[in-house]
C-alpha cells in the first residue's frame, strides 16, 4: 500500500534529481526528505531510487510511479488550489432570471470576472442540483435548510395583480386568469375559480399577455417594466415572497462561491 504522505518528497526528488533541492522546495531538512522516500519505499515493498554520491536514478517502477504521481499531484492541485480561475455554476427559477438576476449579473461583471453557467430549473430540481454538486448556489423561493444545504433571504418579493384593464378586484373570478402553475397564487386570492385559464410557465409570456388584454396575472412587482401602463392591484392576503440564496453548508466557503455571496450580502442587489 502506498502511504500518500511521502508521495510529495518523492515526486520533487524525482523532478530535480537532487534530495537538497526537493528540501528545499519543501522547507525541510534534506534528510527528512531522504527518510519520507525510504518510508516510502518500505511501504512498497520496491525501490524507487538509486543512490549515489554523485547523482540520483529512477529504478523502472520509481519512473512508473513517478509519471503517475505527478500526474494525480497536478490534478489533486487543480481540484484544491485553481479555484481563481473555477467557473461558477448557477440554477435559477425562470421568473427570478429574466428580470431580476439579469441586470444583477450585469451589476456582478463590472466588478469581477468569473466565468459562469447559468441552468433555468423548477425548485424541486435546485434542490436536488445543491446537494448533488451540479450547482453552486441556487437563487429559489425555496428556504432550503437540511444537514447539507442552507439558505440566505436576500430578497422579499411583492406581489401584485396585474391588468390591462380597471377591474373588480372583489370579481377576479369572471376575468381569464394567467397561470404560471397550479400553485399560482389567484388561487390564493379568490374563492372562486375562473372558468378561463392560461397556465404559462414563464413570466415574461405572461405579462405579454396581460399587456396585450389576454387576462390577468399575479406577479411579483420587480418584474414589471418602468413604462408598463398596466393597472396593478396590491393583494393584502398574499405576504411577501422571499427570494433564498441557497448553497452547500460548507464550513468555510470557497472562495469562488464565496466572491458571488458576499455581493449579494453587502449589496442585497434589491
Amino acid at each position: 500500500m502506498i502511504d500518500y504522505r511521502y508521495l510529495k518528497a518523492f515526486i520533487l526528488t524525482a523532478e530535480y534529481s537532487s534530495f537538497s533541492k526537493a528540501a528545499d522546495k519543501l522547507k525541510i531538512a534534506q534528510s527528512a526528505v531522504s527518510r519520507q522516500i525510504k518510508l516510502l519505499e518500505e511501504s512498497l515493498g520496491l525501490e524507487l531510487l538509486i543512490r549515489s554520491s554523485k547523482k540520483i536514478i529512477l529504478t523502472n517502477k520509481g519512473k512508473q510511479l513517478y509519471l503517475t504521481a505527478s500526474t494525480f499531484d497536478q490534478a489533486a492541485n487543480d481540484i484544491f488550489f485553481a479555484e481563481d480561475t473555477r467557473p461558477l455554476k448557477i440554477g435559477v427559477l425562470h421568473g427570478l432570471l429574466e428580470n431580476w438576476l439579469t441586470p444583477i449579473t450585469i451589476k456582478f461583471y463590472k466588478k469581477y470576472t468569473r466565468n459562469m453557467t447559468i441552468k433555468v430549473d423548477t425548485p424541486a430540481n435546485l434542490k436536488t442540483g445543491i446537494e448533488n454538486g451540479h450547482f453552486d448556489i441556487a437563487f429559489t423561493t425555496e428556504n432550503i435548510q437540511s444537514e447539507l444545504v442552507s439558505s440566505l433571504s436576500i430578497l422579499k418579493e411583492k406581489l401584485i395583480l396585474v391588468s390591462k384593464k380597471e377591474i373588480d378586484i372583489k370579481k377576479i373570478h369572471d376575468y381569464r386568469w394567467i397561470i404560471y402553475n397550479q400553485d399560482d397564487n389567484l388561487y390564493r386570492v379568490s374563492k372562486k375559480i375562473s372558468s378561463s385559464i392560461v397556465e404559462v410557465n414563464s413570466i415574461t409570456t405572461i405579462l405579454n399577455l396581460v399587456r396585450n388584454n389576454v387576462g390577468i396575472a399575479v406577479v411579483p412587482d420587480h418584474q414589471l417594466m418602468p413604462n408598463d401602463s398596466l393597472k396593478c392591484y396590491e393583494l393584502p392576503g398574499i405576504k411577501q415572497s422571499p427570494v433564498y440564496m441557497a448553497t452547500l453548508n460548507y464550513k468555510k466557503l470557497p472562495s469562488y462561491i464565496k466572491e458571488l455571496t458576499e455581493f449579494f450580502t453587502t449589496s442585497r442587489c434589491s
